[in-house]
């Protein structure tokens, strides 16, 4: 169990800093090939910082841990509103900006309600993945559409340091090896301690793996909310969301696809489901403040650790 363990922590950070690496490596060689700062942000920063996800989940998928990768994405998306942005509410309010409103809420209120057509049947199949991927690709052409915007994207490549072409794509390439090695050490160890604690991988992806995943997020919008510059978090938050459900969830599906407990549809993909509509709406009523407060950060912080008991007393009664 210690060797498994082990194998999960550092599976994790290196995981966190390759991937932070892998986009530094791929922003300098996108620049320095001529690439315009706005698209670079709106495809390689965008998908980078899902990266860890993604890999993840493609290496668990292959290695006949699909259920793992399921619950990877869910309860990143969990993690992310209800961890995530209610610690960093607490820590300061989150100021609430008109494009969030008028255009990411939207998209991916639609994107999730669409998604949950398909879970249904409780089997994520091939033809699954591919209408996730469609429904990813037209949800980026309706954030994409108008995107003059945006310029925290472009603030974003510009704080990536300038790279020759040939180190920058080493970066590139060495970052790109340990996030599939890492990727490959957690999934292993992710598996072994579901194994040796008699729960379902299932439970491990949507704690373990979900929360270790979501911590440069977490990291992040703290050290943001500390020196006063989060007023990006939300859109980040949504901007994640929106990939873990379009960009990571097709990949177990388009691969290995599985049959789903149902617990997976009444308990997980409701309660983020849950939570998407409740932040959108949360945000629709506070918008004349202008934030989300405090009170908020607190509830949905609550909401994460009873979600936490919920799986605690479902892993007790499977035992």
């Amino acid at each position: 169990m210690i060797l498994f363990f082990t194998g999960i922590i550092v599976g994790l950070i290196v995981l966190v800093l390759s991937a932070d690496r892998f986009v530094n490596g791929s922003v300098a060689t996108a620049r320095n090939l001529g690439m315009s700062p706005m698209l670079i942000g709106l495809t390689i920063v965008a998908f980078g910082t899902s990266a860890p996800e993604m890999i993840v989940s493609g290496t668990a998928a292959l290695a006949d841990s699909s259920s793992l990768a399921v619950g990877n994405a869910i309860g990143s998306n969990i993690a992310n509103i209800a961890l995530v942005l209610g610690i960093t509410a607490l820590v300061s309010p989150i100021p609430l900006k008109a494009v969030v409103l008028k255009r990411e809420f939207p998209v991916l209120l639609a994107a999730t309600l669409a998604v949950t057509v398909l879970f249904l049947d409780n089997h994520l199949g091939v033809w699954d993945g591919v209408i996730m991927v469609v429904i990813l690709a037209i949800s980026m052409y309706f954030l994409t559409r108008n995107n003059l915007d945006a310029p925290e994207l472009i603030d974003e490549v510009a704080e990536v340091p300038a790279t020759s072409t040939p180190k920058a794509v080493i970066e590139l390439v060495v970052s790109l090896a340990l996030l599939l090695a890492s990727s490959k050490l957690l999934v292993w160890g992710a598996s072994g301690v579901a194994r040796e604690m008699g729960v379902s991988e299932l439970i491990i992806g949507l704690t373990i793996v979900a929360i270790g995943t979501s911590l440069p997020e977490l990291a992040a919008s703290v050290a943001s909310a500390l020196k006063g510059h989060h007023d990006i978090a939300l859109g980040n938050i949504i901007g994640s969301n929106l990939f873990n459900l379009l960009a990571v969830l097709p990949i177990p599906a388009l691969l290995n696809p599985v049959n789903l407990d149902g617990e997976v549809l009444l308990r997980d993909y409701s309660i983020m489901l849950g939570l998407t509509i409740f932040l959108a709406a949360s945000a629709y009523i506070m918008q004349k403040k202008g934030h989300l407060g405090r009170v908020l950060g607190g509830f949905l912080l609550a909401t994460y650790l009873g979600y936490l008991v919920l799986l605690y007393l479902s892993v007790n009664v499977q035992i």
